[in-house]
């Protein structure tokens, strides 16, 4: 069995409900996994944009969500989750808002899409105090078991 990871609010490449978004409540959609690795001690995960600011033309990455340190025994993120509510032990990183926590799909132009990635660890990290994705990426290096992924789209209603 191999690590995936789904959403009751959208199916793998289709749309994500405005709800999610800056055009609704701007809540984190619900996740959940299954068929982590044995070994698996913590998990993280990261969505993003890889089409910011255009999707005809990106020139970056947009960072939207970073976690860690998700406790091996979660398998689950419920919708709108807040800081209070998540697994023990998880932590926050920065996303490009430059604040922790979820922030939706806002593109400024046509329809982005947005990568649910979550990896299965070997370690629990250490502190790494509000890391951003570069930060996160490096301290997990040599540490990924397995990498699920969910890509779901948006397109803002004008």
């Amino acid at each position: 069995m191999s690590l995936t990871l789904t959403s009751t609010a959208f199916a793998p490449d289709g749309a994500i409900p405005p709800i999610h978004t800056c055009e609704g409540k701007d809540v984190s959609p619900p996740l959940a996994w299954s068929g982590a690795p044995a070994a698996t001690l913590s998990f993280a995960l990261i969505v993003d944009d890889p089409d910011a600011p255009d999707p005809a033309a990106p020139k970056m990455t947009w960072v939207h969500w970073v976690l860690y340190n998700i406790g091996a025994e979660a398998g689950e993120l419920p919708e709108a989750v807040k800081t209070a509510a998540l697994p023990a032990g998880t932590r926050e990183g920065v996303n490009d808002w430059g604040r922790t926590g979820y922030g939706g799909p806002c593109p400024p132009i046509g329809r982005h899409r947005y990568f649910h990635k979550l990896y299965a660890l070997d370690a629990v990290l250490p502190e790494l105090e509000r890391p951003d994705k570069a930060a996160l990426e490096k301290a997990m290096k040599g540490h990924v078991l397995a990498q699920a992924e969910l890509v779901g789209t948006y397109e803002k209603r004008r």
